[in-house]
């Protein structure tokens, strides 16, 4: 394969999807959100980019590559992406010699999880046959608008948005006081007291990233354990198991439980454009027990009381009046609370992110190349310094961590607590029986052993300086 051909296929793949030729053109004062416009200079040689990991070429340096890849932020006067291919992989664990990796990377303003996985489909095929792509669209290229333009359109917006706002709670006002009313008698529940965590303050302009694999058989397994749970709830126990570990290692693991903001998709078969269009709820991750299928049935019934009360709001509610919030003052409010510091003194809503992006159960390809594996990174930002992205590919099931350098200097520990947590939850799951242990966790190891066999701690410490080292 040639670097030349990689380019060819994803640029004639590619042009058919507004986000890879629009770009952000903001409004003057900021009396208005800014607005997608076509670029009419768009270059696919600057958004797609060569690399190569230096020897031995393993799993650690793919991963800080990819942190530094993600911690730098997009060019504004361009579109928002870019995509990386990474050579050099031969010392990867379950990777060929001579693969590659192909890292995209796109504002989270212009893509969500669903929209993200639609450009995945784009630039892959069903078959290894490659077949060379040919452009087949025409760029509409938008005309550059005026200053004086931009503040005409912000002011016929303004005019408009009253009598929106009017629709918009026309239609939500009724089920927003069902909600209150649920509420008041206990019929729907809501999260509240949520600890402050090391995850909740202010994030600094540096990125780690790690992630695990485990077969998605073993993830049902787990599933089947408590009735009702689903793929989902699994991987929020795991996280909340690994999280358990991780604060308790350091000696901040709060009584109650943290709290996982879970992005909800409310894009209709319309909204075939791109952007981000997804609402939020919260889920319980259970951090305060110990019992894995203890927290498994507990992660099952919060996240069943933030459905319904999403519901019963309407998943799509606060995006609809989140767009009625002036964009001065959402920006303004950005900046001070950043620059004051106020994340670390308000209280939290959050703790992490967990989203759930399922991907396909069968190869896909890339310019004749089988894809292996796909793993995901998210943004994090003040407040909520911790993202998780939930995936499948071919029979494997991925959880990957994004999270501020500060906040979590030793990412391949946390990566360790992942897996510890998996594997109790799997052990628990299929002896039926309820395992824990407590303390700080041992060294991953490759093969699986009986929960009581615990290894000291002291050597425990010891394997993980090595490991670091």
């Amino acid at each position: 394969m040639r670097f030349k051909d990689i380019i060819e296929n994803t640029n004639n793949r590619m042009l058919g999807l507004p986000v890879m030729t629009q770009k952000l053109v903001t409004v003057p004062l900021g009396l208005d959100h800014p607005y997608w416009v076509t670029d009419g200079a768009y270059d696919p040689e600057f958004h797609i980019r060569h690399l190569a990991l230096p020897k031995p070429g393993d799993w650690r340096q793919l991963c800080i590559l990819i942190s530094r890849l993600q911690a730098r932020p997009l060019d504004r006067a361009h579109p928002l992406w870019e995509l990386y291919i990474i050579e050099g992989l031969d010392n990867v664990e379950n990777v060929p010699k001579g693969s590659f990796a192909m890292f995209t990377k796109t504002h989270h303003a212009a893509i969500d999880g669903t929209s993200g996985m639609e450009i995945t489909a784009a630039i892959h095929d069903l078959s290894p046959d490659y077949t060379r792509a040919h452009a087949t669209t025409t760029i509409s290229v938008d005309s550059q608008p005026s200053a004086l333009e931009m503040v005409l359109r912000s002011q016929l917006n303004a005019i408009r948005k009253p009598f929106h706002l009017f629709s918009v709670a026309r239609n939500t006002v009724p089920g927003l006081a069902k909600v209150v009313a649920g509420l008041s008698k206990g019929q729907l529940t809501r999260v509240k007291d949520i600890p402050r965590t090391r995850f909740n303050g202010s994030v600094s302009p540096h990125r780690v990233f790690d992630a695990i694999s485990v077969p998605l058989d073993d993830v049902k397994a787990i599933k089947n354990a408590v009735p009702g749970a689903t793929v989902n709830d699994a991987a929020i126990t795991i996280v909340g198991g690994a999280l358990r570990k991780y604060l308790q290692a350091h000696g901040e693991l709060p009584a109650q439980s943290l709290a996982a903001m879970a992005p909800v998709n409310v894009r209709s078969d319309k909204d075939k454009t791109g952007g981000n269009i997804v609402a939020s709820m919260t889920v319980q991750v259970r951090s305060d027990l110990a019992d894995p299928l203890e927290r498994l049935q507990a992660v099952r019934e919060s996240s069943s009381k933030a459905k319904e009360l999403t519901n019963a709001i309407g998943a799509k509610t606060m995006t609809d009046y989140s767009q009625f919030i002036p964009a001065t003052l959402t920006a303004q409010a950005a900046r001070l609370a950043s620059r004051w510091g106020l994340m670390n003194r308000m209280s939290p809503q959050f703790n992490c992110v967990i989203t759930n992006v399922p991907g396909p159960p069968i190869p896909l390809y890339n310019t004749g190349a089988k894809m292996v594996a796909n793993y995901g990174t998210g943004p994090v930002q003040d407040g909520i310094g911790l993202f998780h992205v939930i995936s499948s590919y071919c029979g494997q099931f991925v959880i990957s961590a994004t999270s501020c350098r500060v906040m979590m200097p030793d990412p391949a520990f946390y990566r360790q607590c992942l897996r510890e947590s998996f594997e109790e939850l799997l052990a628990a799951a299929t002896a039926g029986t309820v395992t824990s242990r407590p303390g700080k966790p041992s060294p991953a190891k490759k093969k699986k052993r009986a929960p009581q066999k615990r290894v000291p701690q002291k050597k425990a410490r010891t394997r993980k300086a090595r490991r670091a080292a």
